[in-house]
């Protein structure tokens, strides 16, 4: 027989356990790893988007979701280990904002779900199967902005009509290059400009190729688009104002950091759009059943204050077209 005093003492002691008991059998706080290219100050409006999309999805980071960031700083080599190093922290899904990490991450894992966001065509880059079913662990935006090359070299000459020769700087690491040099020198050809390709792969090679324009009288330059010059982003926008040669850029951070003019996909309306497709897996969804978004919403960003520095004057027609002008 248990006496009062005992069973009082049995029940005090129960009580107490029941909490932890109860701590044990709560589920841990999912983990999402993030792999960019990109460094982390390039990356942190993207990052932002990215939370914006998982907090509409009801995840808040370090709340009821952890993240575990990994970023390689221009350094595609260095991406396949940091997404090894990822998967050892057991991430439920891996985000990728970029073509490379993208690669890097499929590799490393055929089971852990993939949110990538590409400017390359998934498909041919062999990512998904297609873009309406996916198939397989990965899914995401396909950004498609290394398809934009021949539309920004349109718009470049309708800023400066007179450029007869154009500097495409170009990563020849990137597994985009061949594909965007073909792209530039084919409009090109069409539009009666002439282009001159110079690698820029480096610190060294961007160096050399800004001390090649002068004798080789550029007229202007245009960008591929790559995860690199994001990277270096404030020093390509010095160097082309010590030059004072007019430069199309492909993201509006470069415009609104003193770039002449820039065009491309909202990329805060596809990072936030990535952030709610990790939240809709957290949630039990599949890769294989989530198609592939491509962007709908494209931004023409013109700096005035930079024209006017350079004694350009912008079309009217430009102007109206314009999704933001910086005065």
């Amino acid at each position: 027989m248990i006496r009062r005093r005992e069973f009082i003492t049995l029940l005090g002691g129960a009580a107490a356990a029941w909490p932890v008991a109860a701590r044990a059998q709560q589920p841990a706080m999912p983990r999402v790893g993030y792999l960019s290219g990109r460094s982390p100050q390039s990356e942190a409006p993207l990052l932002a988007s990215v939370r914006r999309g998982l907090a509409e999805a009801g995840f808040l980071e370090n709340q009821n979701v952890a993240i575990e960031f990994r970023f390689s700083e221009g350094r595609d080599d260095q991406l396949p280990s940091l997404a090894t190093e990822l998967l050892g922290h057991n991430v439920a899904v891996l985000v990728t904002t970029d073509f490379g990490s993208a690669v890097a991450a499929k590799k490393a894992t055929s089971a852990i779900p993939i949110v990538f966001t590409s400017g390359l065509d998934p498909v041919q880059g062999g990512l998904v199967a297609s873009f309406n079913r996916p198939g397989g662990n990965a899914t995401g935006i396909g950004i498609l902005t290394s398809e934009l090359g021949p539309k920004r070299l349109e718009i470049l000459c309708e800023l400066v009509p007179k450029a007869q020769l154009i500097a495409f700087l170009i990563n020849p690491d990137a597994e985009t290059a061949p594909f965007q040099s073909r792209e530039i020198l084919t409009a090109a050809q069409s539009g009666g400009q002439r282009v001159l390709i110079l690698n820029a792969g480096d610190a060294r090679q961007i160096e050399e190729a800004f001390s090649i324009m002068p004798a080789s009288r550029v007229d202007a330059i245009l960008y591929s688009a790559g995860v690199f010059f994001q990277v270096h982003r404030e020093r390509l926008i010095a160097l082309a104002a010590r030059h004072a040669i007019p430069a199309m850029y492909e993201w509006r951070e470069f415009a609104t950091a003193g770039g002449l003019i820039s065009y491309s996909p909202s990329r805060s309306e596809m990072f936030r759009q990535a952030g709610l497709y990790v939240g809709r897996i957290l949630k039990g969804e599949k890769p294989a059943d989530l198609p592939v978004m491509r962007p709908t919403k494209f931004e023409l960003v013109v700096n005035l204050k930079t024209a006017k520095a350079l004694g350009l004057t912008v079309p009217p027609s430009l102007l109206a077209r314009a999704d933001e002008v910086i005065e």
